[in-house]
C-alpha cells in the first residue's frame, strides 16, 4: 500500500512543481528566478512536507534565508495541507580548484616601504585564496590610494573609490555599481586595485578580476559547477572587474548581467567596474546590460592636465630616489616632459625609466638629454573625441531646452529643430552609424536621423546665419 501511495505522489507532484515554479517566476522576476531556482529539483512530497534539492550548501542557505516562505506559500496554493519545506544538497559542493591553505602573513601597511627594502611585495592572505581560484595574480602593491595623484580630471573618481574602500561590512551602499571609464593610462586600474588593497586589509573580502579572467572562470565552470562559481563570487563583499570592454559574446554578457551583476547588486554586494568607454558606448552589449551598468554612479577619468602630469613625475622621481638617492632631475627637464608627454601616465612612467637608465650610465640628466630620449614618446595632438552626450548637452543649452526634450517623442517646433541639429552634429562629428545615433535619441529609427541630417544640411547651404550658428556649436564641441 505504501509503495503504491509513494508512486502516485511522484507521478502527480512534478506537475505541481512546474506550476509552483511558474508562479514564483512571475512573483520574483525572470532574472532572480533563473539565478536562484534554475537548478532546484523536486524530490518528493509526503505527510505535508515538500522536499527539494539544490547542488550546493550556499544555494540551500540562501533560499532558506530569503525565499523559503515564498516557496512554501506557493506550494500551499497547490495543497493547503503542506506545512513544511525541506531543502537538501544533492552532492557535496564542487569547488573550482583545490587550493593549499594560504600562508598567514600581515598585510603591508605601506607597500612603498617593502619596495624600498628590495623585497617582493607581500600578499594579503585573501588575495592568495581568492585570486588563485580564478587565475588572477594579486594586485600590484604599489597601486594604493597613497600613491594615487589626485587632480581635477580624476578627483570625483578618486572620491567615489575612496568612499567604497572605507565602507564597512553592513554599511548602506551609496551607489552600486560604481562605473569608472576613461582612456588608457589615466589611472582606472590604479583606483580599482587601491580599492582591492584597502578592502582586503580591512574587514571585507574584495575580489579583483579582469574581464578576460572573468570569462575564463565562467567558461571553465561546467554546468555542474556553475553554482560553485557563483558561490565564489558571492562570498565576497566587493567584486571589482577591470577592462569590461573585453567581455565578448552575447551569452557571456547575458550571464554576467543576469546571474552575476544582478545577483550581487540585489544581495547588497558592492560592484566596481572600469572600462575605456561609458555604458552607452558599449555597442556590443544589449540595452538591458547597458541600463544596469548606468544605474549606479558613472564617472569619467579625464585627460591628465599639465599640472597633474608634473605632480605625477615628481612623485615618481621621489619613489625612484629611495633606491637611488643621488638620482636628480632638474626642474626644467620635468617641466619639459610634463608639457610634451600629454597622453597618459604610462608614457610618463616610461619617460622616468629612461631617465633612470641614463643616470645609471653616470651622465647627468640635462634638457638636451630629455629631448633626445623622449622623442618617440612625444605624440602629435589628436583631435578631441566628441561624444553624442556632449552634443546633446551643448545643443540643449544653446536652444534653451533640456536633454530629455531631445530624447522625448514630442514634436513641437521649439524641440524638433534642436533635436535635428543635435542629430546632424552627431553624424558630422562622430563615427556613429545612423542606427546608433537613433538609439541615443530615444530609440528613433535610422530614417528619422537621415531626414534630420539632410534637413539641417540643406538649411546650412541656404542660410548663412544658420550656417554660422552650426559652426559655433562645432567649435564649442571640438575646442
Amino acid at each position: 500500500m505504501f509503495p503504491q501511495k509513494q508512486h502516485t505522489a511522484i507521478s502527480i507532484d512534478p506537475d505541481r512543481w512546474q506550476r509552483v515554479k511558474k508562479r514564483l517566476c512571475f512573483e520574483l522576476g525572470e532574472d532572480v528566478f533563473s539565478s536562484w531556482f534554475g537548478c532546484v529539483k523536486f524530490e518528493s512530497v509526503d505527510k505535508g512536507v515538500v522536499r527539494l534539492s539544490v547542488p550546493t550548501p550556499f544555494l540551500r542557505k540562501w533560499i532558506q534565508s530569503n525565499y523559503q516562505d515564498r516557496v512554501l506559500a506557493q506550494w500551499r496554493v497547490e495543497d493547503p495541507t503542506i506545512s513544511r519545506l525541506e531543502l537538501s544538497v544533492r552532492s557535496a559542493a564542487i569547488r573550482l580548484a583545490s587550493k593549499p591553505k594560504p600562508v598567514e602573513m600581515p598585510a603591508p601597511s605601506d607597500p612603498r616601504k617593502i619596495a624600498a627594502r628590495g623585497g617582493e611585495p607581500r600578499t594579503n592572505p585573501s588575495f592568495v585564496s581568492m585570486n588563485d581560484a580564478f587565475g588572477d595574480p594579486p594586485p600590484d602593491s604599489r597601486l594604493t590610494f597613497e600613491t594615487f595623484i589626485v587632480g581635477r580630471s580624476n578627483a570625483l573618481a578618486h572620491a567615489a573609490a575612496k568612499q567604497i574602500a572605507t565602507n564597512r561590512r553592513g554599511d548602506q551602499l551609496t551607489f552600486n555599481p560604481l562605473y569608472i571609464h576613461g582612456a588608457v593610462g589615466l589611472g582606472k586600474t590604479h583606483l580599482l586595485q587601491a580599492i582591492t588593497w584597502a578592502g582586503n586589509c580591512a574587514d571585507r573580502k574584495v575580489l579583483y578580476l579582469t574581464a578576460e579572467r572573468f570569462m575564463s572562470g565562467l567558461a571553465s565552470a561546467l554546468s555542474q559547477t556553475a553554482f560553485a562559481f557563483k558561490e565564489s563570487l558571492c562570498a565576497n563583499d566587493v567584486l571589482v572587474i577591470d577592462d569590461l570592454q573585453f567581455l565578448q559574446g552575447r551569452s557571456m554578457q547575458h550571464q554576467f548581467c543576469r546571474t552575476e551583476l544582478n545577483t550581487l547588486i540585489d544581495t547588497g554586494r558592492q560592484v566596481v567596474i572600469a572600462s575605456d568607454r561609458p555604458p552607452a558606448d558599449l555597442e556590443s552589449f544589449d540595452d538591458r546590460v547597458r541600463s544596469r551598468l548606468a544605474g549606479g554612479l558613472v564617472v569619467e577619468v579625464g585627460s591628465l592636465g599639465e599640472e597633474l602630469r608634473l605632480k605625477m613625475l615628481e612623485s615618481r622621481i621621489a619613489a625612484a630616489r629611495v633606491q637611488r638617492p643621488n638620482f636628480e632631475v632638474p626642474t626644467p627637464v620635468l617641466v619639459f616632459i610634463a608639457k610634451s608627454i600629454t597622453h597618459n601616465g604610462r608614457d610618463l612612467e616610461g619617460a622616468v625609466n629612461r631617465l633612470l637608465a641614463h643616470d645609471i650610465s653616470g651622465q647627468p640628466v640635462t634638457l638636451e638629454t630629455a629631448e633626445r630620449e623622449m622623442r618617440d614618446l612625444i605624440r602629435p595632438v589628436e583631435p578631441k573625441r566628441v561624444r553624442i552626450e556632449d552634443i546633446q548637452r551643448v545643443v540643449a543649452r544653446q536652444y534653451n531646452v533640456s536633454r530629455s526634450d531631445l530624447l522625448c517623442s514630442r514634436r513641437t517646433a521649439n524641440i524638433v529643430r534642436p533635436r535635428q541639429v543635435a542629430m546632424y552634429l552627431a553624424k558630422m562629428l562622430t563615427l556613429r552609424s545612423l542606427p546608433e545615433i537613433g538609439r541615443h535619441f530615444g530609440g528613433r529609427d535610422h530614417t528619422t536621423v537621415l531626414h534630420a541630417v539632410r534637413k539641417i544640411g540643406a538649411l546650412t547651404s541656404g542660410d548663412t546665419t544658420f550656417a554660422d550658428e552650426i559652426e559655433v556649436l562645432k567649435r564649442q564641441l571640438q575646442d
